[in-house]
């Protein structure tokens, strides 16, 4: 018998509703609602539209809920970092974008508190300019709305809230903030003090798996669902999802998660402190059953889409699939650029900037299209290996298999070039990995399925296989 959740997966660039179904040694997943997501601006800066996007979310579920009225369970998960201040149940402003450039008068700000190194001794991320900490700092300059606010969602339990007026903060994502100690998983009194930030907006901490509670009854309503549908909380940072559903048979493999951005790393059971993993800018997030995702940010696949929104604003639309063949075509050298600097971080010309970039240095400027996009994936390509060899390094851990999941599993030329500077096999897939992971805690929840991360692995390997890409010896590393 088959138990049937439907995930709610949110990124950066789109959404989606995923039907899933788990049974004794059965897993399969089908969409049912796929819609945009993507920046707003505004005069104050960019915002998400989350309420359009939620809007969006209802209608995803009214579809599940038609092909599958004995639902059981919806799950959430998004991206990381972003949020809401609410007073009485009201959001106060429409969330901001990681990507707005206000947080870096926020990172001076902390700085000027408490030192990069405090900060990694206390929450153990990585330094990103965006984190959410950076954030609420800002948020004391102008319009000062944390005076106002009596409680801060992250996104998806701002969409938890909105479904079932229940406001939690699930851990994985809580990890992202800066303001979860590393070592204890819960808020750090000591460190929101020092800030300045009012404890009293922070909410209860729940593990995925737990429940979240059940839906209200005006959303019921709205989406057609009858008695006992309930919210699950999951890995709701969608890579905790995600690391969730990694194919792997042996623990010695390392994960690239890969869309927007490449989350890079490796899963450890305690996380790493040391002065040589702040220095190389490596995170400990929270993941599901207490695991420690222990990654580095790499831009991700936002190089070239937003390369290519650039080319299409000047001229007609472009067909990916022919413009990845030509690149894979290119025989000539193409140069290598750090894909983890921060001025690619803001949406605009990045064309223009990598050619700055390489400009400076003294390195050829490629002079196609097809030269830049080999260019692009040949620097993520490097920036992944060098995070999969020094995550290897800094923890110890040995890495004999890379495990690529999302949606950059399905450009084989990015899957190709990442083996053939890393030096290991890459094994591609699955694609909805996050929907996948998000599935699988709610049925595990739901008692459809049980055991340990492992067990549930071995479930996805046998559902869904990965597709093989073996080093070229020939090839740069």
């Amino acid at each position: 018998m088959l138990t049937a959740v439907a995930a709610v997966d949110l990124g950066a660039t789109s959404g989606r509703v995923m039907l899933g179904y788990v049974g004794h040694n059965e897993l399969s997943l089908r969409p049912v609602a796929r819609f945009p997501n993507g920046p707003v601006a505004a005069a104050e800066g960019l915002h998400w539209d989350i309420e359009a996007l939620y809007e969006s979310v209802l209608d995803g579920l009214t579809a599940a809920l038609r092909e599958e009225p004995d639902l059981a369970s919806i799950g959430v998960d998004t991206w990381a970092v972003d949020y809401a201040l609410l007073r009485g149940g009201r959001m106060l402003a429409p969330p901001f974008h990681y990507r707005d450039a206000r947080s870096a008068a926020g990172v001076e700000r902390v700085h000027a508190i408490a030192s990069p190194a405090e900060l990694y001794t206390a929450n153990g991320l990585q330094h990103l300019p965006f984190n959410t900490l950076y954030q609420l700092a800002a948020e004391q300059l102008s319009p000062r709305l944390l005076d106002e606010a009596d409680t801060m969602l992250l996104i998806p339990d701002l969409i938890d809230f909105w479904l079932t007026g229940e406001r939690r903060a699930e851990r994985t994502n809580a990890s992202t903030t800066g303001l979860v100690n590393v070592s204890s998983g819960e808020w750090d009194d000591a460190l929101i003090r020092r800030l300045g930030f009012p404890r009293g907006i922070f909410p209860e901490l729940v593990t995925p798996g737990s429940s979240v509670g059940g839906l209200l009854p005006d959303v019921a309503a709205r989406i057609g669902a009858g008695p006992g549908l309930t919210v699950t909380a999951v890995g709701s940072h969608d890579t905790a999802s995600a690391v969730v559903a990694i194919p792997a048979s042996a623990p010695d493999f390392a994960y690239i998660s890969c869309g927007t951005w490449g989350l890079v790393g490796v899963e450890l059971e305690a996380p790493v402190l040391t002065e040589a993993s702040r220095a190389a800018n490596f995170t400990n997030e929270g993941g599901v059953d207490g695991r420690v995702r222990f990654l580095h940010n790499v831009m991700g696949l936002w190089l070239l889409s937003e390369s290519v929104r650039v080319w299409e604003s000047d001229g007609p639309s472009i067909d990916l699939v022919s413009l990845l063949g030509a690149a894979a075509a290119v025989t000539t050298p193409v140069p290598i650029f750090d894909a983890n600097d921060e001025r690619f971080l803001a949406p605009g010309d990045l064309p223009a900037r990598i050619s700055d970039w390489l400009a400076e240095r003294g390195l050829p400027v490629p002079q196609s299209r097809a030269e830049f996009v080999r260019c692009i994936l040949e620097s993520l390509a490097d920036a992944f290996a060098t995070a999969v060899r020094r995550a290897s390094e800094l923890s110890g851990k040995p890495v004999s298999v890379i495990h690529l999941v999302g949606g950059g599993s399905q450009n084989e030329l990015l899957c190709q070039l990442t083996a053939d500077r890393s030096g290991l096999p890459v094994l591609a897939g699955p694609v909805e990995a996050t929907a996948i992971g998000n599935v699988l805690v709610q049925a595990r929840a739901q008692d459809a399925v049980s055991g340990d991360l492992e067990a549930l692995r071995a479930l996805v390997a046998a559902a869904f296989h990965p597709v093989a890409y073996r080093p070229r010896t020939s090839a740069p590393r």
